[in-house]
């Protein structure tokens, strides 16, 4: 059992045990403690229901969680836009985003996580059409490490070529503590879901064209069985005519953010990269190939696929490319760390990008070659928190900011 005042994330593979733990209410709160914390020399890190896989909220200093600031301020049902509070969970935002007739464009696997942790990670669907949540972002407000309350994009009338929005897209909170989003989103719609088993032999087959017929589209290997579990998600009357030979699992229609996310009682870990969109499914068909030969006796969970469209975020996963993820699922009851050893150098070869928020063992000398505007985040990170006030040692290593 985790000693009084531990904090562990959602899988127990990352916990921390901070001296102060507070949960501000206004904005005015939260530039107030990022000035003691600089006054005082000790770090700040924001967290929300600590999904992430990586050490990315841990500090001995000040934890940071805006469960207090949670809501829709404000929507304009014209612009199809809402503002919103940074502590909001993506269940709850979805239900009242509804009641305004509004409603995300796409959403992740799991909608317990807090809106600004989901942006700020680079959090994903499935869609080749579809960004990631982080591209959804067109403004909001920030306390940089300064204490200073800072807009970006609409909200600086900078508009979406920003770039401190694109920096804070995808931020890791490495640049403030979010304390407003400002959205763009769609009108509230319903969609279809339906998956389907089938043999894993089918999906490669045809894989170019369900990401092509279907709003979304993903799917779950099977490595013990070859089967596969394919996910078709559109709306009501837009369905492809191509259904996958096999059983049907599911078939239900409700509002989007009850239908997209997976219940997810049994935790788990979790390594995911972003690579090339490969209709081929090269990468895919070689990981497939060493699991079998090493891991199938040990890996007892399943191999998702998914697609994202491009965008343009300093430190995206999908940066200036239509991208494909794969991620490896393990019980976090069972050993993992040789398993996902093993798989990652086939990412790497393959162009992969680590996902900010799951396991990987990249640092920063990697990292700076995979994204075009590294050393622009940087500059731009520096400016607002040259301190370092905002950073753990975890980030520090990532970012290569080690001599702050």
């Amino acid at each position: 059992m985790a000693p009084p005042g531990t904090v562990t994330n959602w899988s127990g593979s990352v916990s921390c045990a901070p001296s102060a733990r507070t949960r501000p209410k206004r904005t005015s709160d939260v530039a107030r403690l990022v000035r003691r914390a600089r006054h005082d020399g000790i770090t700040v890190r924001p967290v929300g229901p600590a999904h992430s896989s990586v050490p990315l909220f841990t500090t001995e200093d000040t934890l940071v969680s805006l469960e207090r600031m949670t809501g829709v301020v404000e929507t304009d049902p014209q612009a199809r836009t809402a503002r919103v509070l940074p502590g909001t969970g993506l269940r709850e935002l979805g239900e009242e985003l509804a009641e305004r007739g509004l409603a995300m464009q796409n959403l992740g696997d799991v909608d317990y996580q807090a809106v600004a942790g989901a942006i700020s990670t680079g959090t994903h669907g499935s869609g080749i059409t579809l960004g990631n949540l982080s591209s959804t972002m067109i403004g909001g407000r920030l306390v940089n490490g300064l204490g200073e309350e800072v807009p970006f994009g609409v909200d600086a009338d900078a508009g979406v070529a920003d770039p401190l929005l694109r920096a804070a897209q995808v931020s890791l909170g490495a640049l403030g503590i979010l304390t407003s989003l400002t959205l763009q989103l769609e009108e509230a719609h319903q969609l279809h879901r339906q998956n389907w088993i089938t043999h894993i032999d089918w999906v490669l087959e045809h894989f170019a064209e369900l990401i092509e017929t279907n709003r979304s589209v993903d799917f779950y290997w099977y490595p013990r069985s070859d089967l596969a579990q394919v996910r078709m998600l559109n709306k009501p009357g837009q369905e492809p005519q191509m259904t996958p030979p096999g059983r049907l699992k599911t078939d239900q229609t409700g509002p989007n953010y009850e239908i997209i996310p997976n219940d997810r009682m049994m935790k788990f870990e979790e390594m995911e990269y972003m690579l090339p969109l490969d209709t081929q499914l090269a990468a895919f068909q070689q990981i497939r190939e060493r699991i079998k030969s090493r891991h199938r006796a040990q890996v007892g969970w399943r191999v998702l696929v998914r697609t994202i469209a491009a965008d343009d975020a300093m430190l995206s996963n999908a940066h200036g490319r239509p991208t494909m993820t794969i991620a490896l699922l393990q019980n976090h009851m069972l050993p993992y760390k040789d398993y996902f050893d093993d798989i990652e150098p086939i990412f790497w070869d393959c162009g992969g990008r680590p996902h900010w928020g799951k396991k990987h063992t990249l640092n920063a000398p990697q990292l700076v070659e995979m994204y075009p505007e590294w050393r622009s985040f940087q500059q731009i990170r520096r400016q607002m928190d040259p301190q370092g006030v905002l950073l753990n040692g975890y980030l520090r290593e990532i970012l290569g900011e080690e001599e702050i």
